[in-house]
């Protein structure tokens, strides 16, 4: 996967493309795979880095959803459970079985998740995976050591997905390549074309070089997350604004402060949310919040009072207190969830996804969550399909293999995350073992990788590689800034950049990286 190949196609391209999405991230590209999969001529554009949003700040988990168990929304659980058992077929690599431990400190609690967690096993169906049962303090003990003991009478375990979400999302890029289908970043899309009234393709300039495009299309997909709303005003000035946008924030602290390999899951806290203490990559991701926000940013902040919201809990449950200077990374993400005529609370709003065509035919898919992104593309093609007048293609998308797919990894070797690429960075290392050192002691990662990165995964920024490539930036925010400058020299060499281009984007990550660190 080469930008230099994409740009070249664009380049010599004069007809239609059958299908241009616009947007990188988990809807957009799963909507791009859906695409190519069936043969149609898929261009995907993405105006930063695949998965720079919403698609690389989740809480890792690929899952039903509890919480909608006890909100009611049955339907929506089911379809969840059901994607979340076909991407751990589909991509074994990055997606595994995560065991969960629900902490009882009241006498009700026991039987009223029991009962909630035998329904959800009971939902997955022949794509479940191991079922819930109740634990005594003894062996709640035993599963999450250090968990909160005063006042602990038991638990429940149940088991769900995790997975690494960026990771996933660069497979996805490279899957829609394998299947002919083009993807590219750093392309913004700035306007929409049209003739006779009806989209027929997009302006789009190159953020790299400046240069525009006037891109032709049957069909256009708008699948932009929480920019949804900036496309749907390019195509009608006066569209209702659909979107109510959502900050989640997550801390990540070292893994002493959750012992044992189960997860924690706290069921409903203050604001009416699920917590997670979850296991990934060495270390604990905590979170997460839901606050309403009012405007869409590539790179959001999280709030003091959000901060403070999971030290707080995080206490509750954890037997060592984690303290302001204990966190490692905090990183924030925005969620495009599709605005009600009234609740005002971003908690209660639906996470159903929502899809629909304007009057001239542009195609909107929006809202849903990482875990049921194959069936949101699967439904925008569905219906993109039949605006274009194309053929008309069953989905063969529920048993597809991502890039990478291999069935056993040893999750004890960080290059797992690669399944089948990882030959690949191997014999890297065999024809230059300069390759093989780390690039710092307090991560795994290693030269090889970031020149994999670089020639393969079309990343081209410092923090391409060490935000979503590598997940350093929100391992280790202090340690990523360290490692800066040798990744910028890997990638100088990689793509003859200027000394003058080298430090500028070294400068311009810690700026960025700054941000994942608490003062």
């Amino acid at each position: 996967m080469r930008r230099e190949d994409v740009l070249a196609r664009l380049e010599g391209e004069s007809g239609y493309w059958d299908v241009v999405v616009i947007g990188g991230g988990a809807t957009g590209l799963g909507t791009a795979v859906e695409s190519a999969s069936r043969g149609y001529r898929t261009l995907l554009l993405e105006q930063h880095d695949f998965a720079k949003g919403t698609s690389s700040r989740s809480t890792k988990l690929v899952h039903g959803g509890v919480r909608y168990l006890q909100q009611g929304n049955v339907s929506l659980v089911l379809e969840a459970l059901r994607e979340r058992g076909l991407l751990m077929q589909n991509a074994p690599h990055l997606v595994h079985c995560q065991s969960f431990v629900v902490p009882d400190y009241e006498w009700w609690n026991r039987p009223f998740y029991g009962i909630g967690l035998k329904l959800y096993d009971l939902l997955a169906g022949k794509l479940g995976l191991r079922s819930s049962k109740l634990l005594s303090k003894e062996q709640t003990l035993d599963r999450i050591p250090n968990v909160e003991p005063q006042r602990l009478r038991g638990g429940i375990v149940y088991y769900d997905g995790q997975f690494d979400d960026a990771r996933l999302a660069i497979s996805l890029a490279r899957t829609i390549c394998d299947l002919g289908g083009s993807a590219i970043n750093y392309i913004k899309v700035t306007g929409l074309l049209k003739r006779n009234g009806m989209v027929s393709g997009v302006l789009a300039v190159d953020e790299e070089t400046a240069k525009e495009y006037k891109i032709n299309s049957r069909v256009v997909v708008n699948a932009t997350g929480v920019f949804t709303d900036d496309i749907l005003k390019m195509d009608d000035p006066d569209a209702r604004k659909l979107i109510a946008i959502s900050q989640g924030v997550h801390i990540v602290l070292d893994k002493e402060y959750l012992a044992g390999d189960s997860a924690i899951m706290v069921p409903r806290t203050e604001d009416g949310r699920v917590l997670f203490a979850v296991p990934w990559h060495g270390k604990v991701v905590v979170g997460t919040t839901d606050t309403p926000m009012d405007m869409a940013s590539l790179e959001p902040i999280a709030l003091e009072e959000e901060i403070e919201f999971i030290l707080h809990h995080a206490a509750k449950y954890m037997a060592k207190d984690p303290k302001r200077e204990d966190v490692k990374s905090v990183f924030a993400g925005l969620r495009p969830l599709v605005k009600p005529a009234h609740s005002k609370r971003t908690a209660a709003i639906s996470r159903d996804h929502f899809l629909v065509v304007s009057r001239s035919g542009l195609v909107t898919i929006t809202g849903g969550k990482w875990t049921t992104y194959r069936k949101m593309g699967q439904d925008a093609i569905d219906r993109a399909a039949l605006v274009a007048g194309l053929e008309k293609k069953a989905s063969r998308t529920s048993h597809l293999r991502i890039r990478g797919w291999l069935k056993s990894v040893d999750r004890n070797n960080h290059l797992y995350v690669y399944g089948s690429d990882m030959a690949a960075i191997q014999q890297l290392i065999l024809d230059n073992p300069a390759l093989d050192q780390r690039i710092h002691p307090a991560l795994a990662y290693k030269k090889a990788e970031v020149v994999w990165h670089v020639r393969n995964e079309m990343a081209r920024t410092v923090e391409d590689v060490l935000a979503r490539r590598t997940r350093a930036l929100v391992l280790d925010a202090k340690a990523s800034i360290e490692m800066a400058p040798m990744v910028a020299d890997l990638i100088s060499g990689e793509l003859n950049l200027a000394k003058e281009q080298r430090d500028k984007q070294v400068l311009q990550f810690t700026s960025l990286a700054k941000g994942y660190l608490l003062n």
